[in-house]
């Protein structure tokens, strides 16, 4: 994809770009943003643009001793000028012979030693649907079931064996690595390339958190922070690619707080009526006593799946974040349809800002094991005992 198509993150791309104009690109470069920031966009639409730039004249001597090069074209082609090359239609379908990719695989068949390059078809669809979606939607894509995926010990033997051979035609080789944090200790058999790679040869690694990456390999390269998407360029994005109006995009990118991701899930889910839901549960906890919450969280909130689940809860911080909002700086500084406003007025007159914060926490803490695949059960009975006793003192709720 052109730098073009990557949703905001102009700073990043001016970064990017300025490195190989002047001739300041490191071996090793490490792009760290979290889900939906786009860190996999920029490093592959920089991945193809590094393919596509010239390669160097060769060196010939001249008639006193020195050396001097062939004049054969420019040595950089700017972002505008690589998509009219010869070679950008291979490196925009993924199938440039320079451009590589490793990424998290798992066995299918028993026996099975997988490596990236048995599940490139796949992997070419993912990038031109998905670029925005994280592991997890990976892993459906392969239907690898409950199985975990990894980059495996093959898979880098294979990588050291390709990065052996020379480049076909590019001045550049590139290796995208998506998701090094799930290198085993089989990572450790890459330092050496990763560190004193072929001439040329350049490693885009993405990652949505670096602290869990191997340290050798986070020391061995350069940092480029993704951040999240400004609330600006998602409510484009939603507008251009969804067709939407700009209140409902507003709405959806408040929510998505800079996850694009997020925000299409968001959108999958627009018709669903998270404040009604959400004003049945609190009664439920706050007034219905222990019978009432069993009931409602085993005929309502289990039953939604987890991937609504998570986007129900998100709905509930949002509105906290909102409520916090109108309470410190007024109704100009909060993005709400009118009847999420007076919801924020009431949740003010429950919730002092410290009970606030602590449902927060709790919200957040449920959203982290719904997506680690925990008992919806379970995890909303807990949530619901813990909002109860977070609030208890001051019970009435006007819903």
């Amino acid at each position: 994809m052109p730098f073009e198509q990557v949703i905001g993150q102009q700073a990043v791309i001016h970064q990017l770009v300025e490195m190989v104009e002047h001739n300041r690109l490191s071996h090793a470069l490490l792009f760290s943003g979290r889900e939906g920031s786009g860190a996999l966009a920029l490093a592959v639409a920089f991945g193809q643009f590094l393919v596509c730039q010239p390669t160097p004249a060769p060196e010939v001597p001249d008639l006193f001793g020195g050396v001097s090069a062939i004049s054969s074209g420019p040595s950089y082609l700017s972002p505008e000028e690589v998509i009219h090359t010869e070679v950008w239609h291979r490196a925009s379908q993924y199938i440039h012979p320079d451009l590589h990719f490793s990424f998290p695989t798992v066995t299918l068949k028993s026996g099975d030693k997988p490596k990236s390059s048995m599940f490139m078809d796949k992997w070419r669809v993912f990038l031109k649907e998905n670029m925005y979606g994280n592991v997890f939607d990976w892993l459906e894509e392969i239907e690898a079931g409950n199985k975990q995926g990894k980059i495996t010990g093959e898979e880098c033997d294979d990588l050291l064996h390709r990065m052996s051979l020379k480049s076909y035609e590019s001045a550049y080789k590139v290796v995208v690595m998506w998701a090094p944090e799930l290198l085993g200790k089989e990572g450790n058999k890459l330092l050496k390339l990763i560190e004193e790679p072929p001439p040329q040869t350049i490693f885009l690694l993405v990652t949505e958190d670096e602290q869990q990456v191997l340290p050798t390999i986070l020391s061995r390269c350069q940092l480029v922070q993704v951040p999240p998407l400004d609330h600006a360029s998602l409510a484009k994005a939603l507008i251009e690619q969804h067709n939407i109006g700009e209140d409902q995009a507003n709405r959806i990118a408040a929510l998505a707080s800079g996850n694009y991701r997020e925000a299409k899930q968001l959108l999958k889910h627009t018709e669903d009526d998270w404040q009604g839901l959400l004003k049945d549960w609190l009664n439920a906890s706050l007034k219905g006593g222990p019978v009432a919450q069993v009931d409602f969280i085993e005929l309502a909130l289990s039953k939604l799946g987890r991937e609504k689940q998570k986007q129900f809860l998100k709905y509930f911080i949002h509105l906290i974040e909102q409520a916090l909002r109108l309470r410190l700086l007024g109704e100009n500084q909060v993005i709400m349809t009118e009847s999420e406003l007076v919801f924020a007025a009431r949740l003010n007159k429950i919730t002092g800002p410290s009970q606030q914060q602590a449902l927060m926490q709790e919200l957040n803490d449920a959203v982290y094991y719904v997506e680690r695949n925990g008992n919806g059960k379970i995890i909303f009975q807990a949530l619901t005992i813990k909002i109860f006793h977070i609030i208890q003192h001051r019970q009435q709720i006007a819903v």
